[in-house]
């Protein structure tokens, strides 16, 4: 299976591509897609829109996870946020992907083993898995530990359902 992580952000998108077949994951690519702070809002909304689904058009993933959008103190950030957030979901969506959502906590535990881990710790614990992801940046690797939390999830709900359907 080919896992799309994305993490949502209007001026940085980073997302991070990887398989997952039965405990093994293998690092395919990442990247960061960038918008410029003066353009036009509209306009930087079709730049990641176009960028993202280029990315998916490429890398041709089978599931995507995005971040689950937290509340900032000031309003208008949280807005913007979660317009570029609706094009993480959309995109994949549009493809008929089946999209799950993290919350940053639940990344975090999954990833690095603490809901509270640092950036750094992020970083580390992501090229420690994922051999080949040495050039990740921060946002690629917050969305290849996006990949990763959906692959542990999916893989433990899959053996959850074989579990009670081997029981009956």
């Amino acid at each position: 299976m080919r896992i799309i992580g994305i993490d949502p952000g209007l001026q940085r998108m980073g997302w991070g591509v990887l398989d997952s077949q039965d405990n093994r994951l293998s690092f395919v690519a990442e990247g960061t897609l960038t918008t410029k702070p003066k353009t036009p809002l509209c306009d930087r909304l079709v730049e990641l829109y176009d960028g993202l689904s280029e990315v998916m058009d490429i890398w041709t993933p089978d599931q995507a996870s995005v971040e689950e959008t937290f509340v900032n103190k000031n309003p208008k950030s949280t807005l913007k946020l979660g317009q570029a957030r609706a094009i993480a979901l959309l995109v994949p969506a549009q493809r008929g992907l089946d999209v799950g959502e993290y919350s940053p906590n639940l990344v975090k535990k999954t990833v690095v083993g603490a809901g509270h881990a640092s950036k750094e710790q992020i970083l580390m614990m992501v090229k420690m898995l994922l051999p080949g992801a040495g050039n990740a940046g921060p946002d690629a690797a917050d969305a290849l530990a996006m990949a990763i939390c959906h692959a542990h999830h999916v893989g433990t709900n899959a053996r959850i359902q074989a579990a009670i359907g081997g029981r009956r």
